[in-house]
C-alpha cells in the first residue's frame, strides 16, 4: 500500500489513524505490518465503508481538512475501505544496515544468504555485481543501473530490495547507496 510521505510523517505524528482505499478485495489485513521510510506501521483495521457514510470525523482522521475533500479523494472503482494504522516502531533495517563493524558469525550469515540468492536466481548470480555497482554508481537511477546490467528494472528493483534486506544497501532520494554494513561486509 502507498502511502505519500505527508501522510506517512502524520502517523508517525499520531495525527492520522486512517487512510481510505479502493480495492476490488483487501490488500491488508488486521495485525499485519508495513514497513515505511517513518517505520513500521501496524494495520489496526480493515472495514469495508459505504463512502455516503463518510464523517467530518474520519476527513479529520485521514487527515484531510474537511470532508468534502475526503469525498473528492475518493475516486476509482472498487469497495472502499478505512485501514486504520499505527506506528508500531523504527524499521529494523535502519540499525542493521548501521553497522559498521562486522563479526564473523555476521559475515558468515550474509555470505550465505547471498550464496542462496544467487543459486536460486533464474537469471544466474547476481549479487556480488550488484553490490559493485551500486558501490561505484551511488545516486544512479535504478533503470539506469538495470540497463548497465542488461536487466529490466523491476526485477532488478527486486533484487536490490533483498540486499535491503538484509541490511547491505540503502535507497536514497534517487538510486541507492551502500549502507555502511554493505562497506564493511565489501571491505572484508
Amino acid at each position: 500500500m502507498l502511502i505519500r510521505r505527508p501522510v506517512l510523517d502524520a502517523i508517525a505524528a499520531g495525527t492520522v489513524t486512517c487512510v481510505f482505499r479502493r480495492w476490488d478485495r483487501p490488500r491488508v489485513r488486521v495485525g499485519g505490518t508495513q514497513r515505511t521510510q517513518v517505520g513500521v506501521l501496524e494495520i489496526t483495521s480493515v472495514d469495508p465503508v459505504d463512502e455516503a457514510g463518510l464523517t467530518p470525523e474520519d476527513a479529520g482522521a485521514a487527515g484531510f481538512a474537511d470532508l468534502a475533500a475526503l469525498q473528492r479523494a475518493q475516486r476509482g472503482d472498487g469497495v472502499l475501505y478505512r485501514i486504520g494504522l499505527r506506528l508500531a516502531g523504527p524499521d529494523p533495517r535502519v540499525a542493521l544496515r548501521a553497522k559498521r563493524r562486522l563479526s564473523k558469525a555476521d559475515r558468515a550469515e550474509i555470505e550465505t544468504r547471498l550464496a542462496r540468492m544467487d543459486r536460486t536466481a533464474p537469471h544466474g548470480p547476481w549479487t556480488a555485481a550488484v553490490l559493485e555497482l551500486i558501490a561505484e554508481n551511488p545516486g544512479v537511477r535504478a533503470p539506469d543501473l538495470a540497463a548497465r546490467m542488461g536487466r529490466e528494472t523491476l526485477p532488478f528493483k527486486r533484487d536490490v530490495r533483498k540486499l535491503k534486506e538484509l541490511g547491505l544497501t540503502e535507497s536514497l532520494e534517487v538510486g541507492y547507496r551502500l549502507s555502511p554494513r554493505g562497506r564493511a561486509y565489501r571491505r572484508g
